[in-house]
């Protein structure tokens, strides 16, 4: 069975949204579902087709969610340490060009958010950086084409 990295943050976060999706929303779509059956001709409710399609849609991210926290491998970057980045590092990274500062921290695909700073391993930065220690330069393959990073610094948190 393939295991499924995540920080132990991100699977608090699939976890709750499991847990919203089965006690909250799905009872509420099929009371949805039961009201719009009460108006009558089916073919033309578009209040029960509107429901159902919600319902598919819950049904199917429940499957995927009981799937991916069945499989799931949770990593708590904290009690990790080293000088190399891996799995659940927060790495401060600067482009050797534009001399521009990032921080990423590295997680899984089901927990990432670029918003916040948070890149999936799968992502080729991410990738590029793995293995990497502080004042190692990477280099990444990127729309705009290559770009040159250094990695400043390395933390565990």
């Amino acid at each position: 069975m393939e295991q499924i990295p995540v920080t132990k943050q991100g699977y608090d976060v699939l976890v709750a949204e499991l847990k919203d999706l089965k006690s909250v929303q799905r009872p509420a779509v099929i009371d949805a579902i039961a009201t719009a059956r009460e108006h009558g001709d089916l073919k033309e409710n578009a209040e029960y087709h509107a429901a159902r399609e919600q319902q598919s849609f819950i049904e199917g991210r429940i499957q995927e969610l009981e799937a991916v926290t069945g499989k799931a491998q949770v990593i708590d970057p904290a009690t990790l340490s080293g000088k190399t980045v891996k799995f659940g590092a927060t790495v401060e990274i600067v482009d050797e060009d534009t001399d521009d500062e990032f921080t990423y921290q590295i997680v899984g695909d089901y927990d990432a958010d670029t918003e916040k700073g948070r890149i999936s391993i799968s992502a080729p930065i991410a990738r590029a950086l793995i293995g990497k220690s502080e004042g190692d330069s990477v280099n990444v393959r990127t729309p705009k084409g290559v770009r040159t990073y250094e990695v400043l610094k390395v933390i565990y948190k």
